[in-house]
């Protein structure tokens, strides 16, 4: 009589083909999908790393040497240490007029542009569709303007000689005869202001455009039953919606408004002719390429970076933040 003698069932010691074979690709597809953000990062990364990164780290080299043209010749090194940085710490023209005009230009141009900015957006807000998207590109229009056209118009129209500023007021009597509004720091810092907010608050306007679109129109229509006015529903509903918007804008805002250059330089006298104008950016430019001291110059380079850096990392940490909401 034969026996039928049923399969014996697999032990844990030897595993079976599905799991061999469904364990090793799940492992591997972890580690791919793991990977898989840092490989489509790397090829940026290393532009960055070359583009960025070894020139800061040249600059900083440079700023540890009493480089000028000798040394540009003969290629040989002069290294003094931290001497530039004692010098630039110790000297009074950074902290009597560089850091005052680079720190509160930088206070008040934020705080224009965000407000005007903030302003435009709400008038587009309350614009139909088709308006809003004429004047929306219209405006557009001073954010895609190059900061050196912006500048040399702005130089045009406060020119002492041909300028519309001065032509307007001594016709209309307020003035007897033109006035050079670039000798004075005050004047000076004025237009600047008035070209960086003509060449930023578009950015502005349109990002916290995007904000207030997505604001719960019931929501302002119930503050508005209830006799909440415009500045109530402003500060009651919309700010604190727009927080993080506002945050990311006045961070970014502050970083481009710190390093302004361009502006600044350009200007009659803010190249170095007129030394109680100048901010960190071209006191640095100046001394590098003005007076061949290029390690002094880089210092300052490095002090204004290490600046840029700190609020980079606030605004990195405001993204995170954001996020987490």
């Amino acid at each position: 009589m034969s026996m039928v003698h049923a399969p014996l069932p697999a032990t844990k010691a030897e595993p079976t083909s599905a799991s061999v074979a469904g364990g090793q690709p799940k492992k591997r597809g972890l580690s791919l999908i793991t990977a898989r953000p840092w490989l489509l990062l790397a090829p940026g990364l290393v532009i960055l790393a070359v583009l960025m990164l070894w020139p800061l780290i040249q600059v900083f080299i440079y700023s540890l040497q009493d480089y000028g043209l000798r040394e540009i010749n003969t290629g040989e090194n002069n290294w003094i240490g931290f001497q530039n940085y004692v010098e630039a710490i110790t000297n009074p023209t950074l902290w009597t007029v560089v850091l005052p005009n680079t720190v509160g230009f930088a206070a008040v141009a934020v705080f224009v542009t965000v407000a005007v900015g903030t302003l435009v957006a709400l008038l587009l807000a309350k614009l139909g569709t088709v308006w809003r998207t004429i004047v929306s590109s219209c405006i557009m229009v001073a954010w895609a303007m190059p900061a050196v056209t912006g500048t040399y118009v702005w130089t045009f129209i406060f020119d002492a000689d041909r300028g519309i500023f001065n032509s307007v007021l001594q016709s209309l009597g307020l003035m007897d005869e033109p006035v050079n509004w670039f000798t004075n720091q005050w004047s000076f810092y004025a237009i600047v202001l008035l070209n960086v907010v003509h060449h930023g608050f578009p950015f502005v306007a349109i990002t916290v455009l995007a904000g207030l679109l997505g604001v719960s129109k019931e929501m302002l229509e119930a503050a508005a039953l209830d006799g909440a006015n415009a500045w109530m529903r402003f500060w009651k509903i919309i700010f604190p919606t727009l927080k993080p918007v506002f945050s990311v804008v006045i961070i970014l805002s502050t970083i481009w408004d710190f390093k302004v250059f361009a502006q600044v330089y350009l200007m009659p006298g803010g190249g170095g002719g007129n030394r109680s104008v100048l901010n960190l950016g071209v006191w640095s430019y100046v001394e590098s390429f003005g007076q061949n001291r290029y390690g002094f110059g880089a210092a300052l380079a490095v002090l204004l970076t290490l600046v840029l850096i700190g609020i980079t990392i606030v605004y990195i940490r405001s993204l995170m933040k954001e996020d987490e909401l």
